[in-house]
């Protein structure tokens, strides 16, 4: 049974939420080690299978670290951040940009420096 003819309300393996969120069986594990409120049921054989809330939370992760540019220190801190009116601040962070990110100006980095040295470094490569 394909991913997409399942409930939402179903359990998901773990090469399930791989392929949906299109990420390494070993992220997901590595995700677990980082993030404590990533815990899904492990039956015999240490079988992994992620509950509806288990897969939302790794969709969000997931959104955080690779579309909103977040750092996986980044997104344990917001997990583990409480907010002031009791709101989920995951669900929050969506529609802030992550203030953990400098730009190259301000951590200092010249960014023509920068532009030099990949130059240099393709050319070194291609010749």
């Amino acid at each position: 049974m394909a991913v997409r003819d399942k409930s939402p309300d179903a359990f998901r393996t773990i090469g399930e939420l791989s392929a949906e969120l299109g990420v390494a069986q070993h992220i997901l594990r590595y995700w677990e080690s980082k993030f404590s409120q990533l815990r899904p049921l492990q039956r015999a054989g240490n079988r992994r299978y992620y509950r509806p809330a288990d897969v939302a939370l790794a969709r969000r992760i997931h959104g955080l670290l690779n579309s909103q540019g977040y750092t996986v220190r980044g997104v344990q801190q917001l997990l583990g951040a409480k907010t002031d009116d009791g709101s989920d601040p995951v669900s929050a962070a969506a529609s802030v940009a992550p203030t953990d990110i400098a730009t190259p100006q301000e951590s200092g980095i010249a960014v023509e420096r920068l532009v030099g040295l990949r130059d240099r470094l393709a050319a070194a490569l291609a010749g």
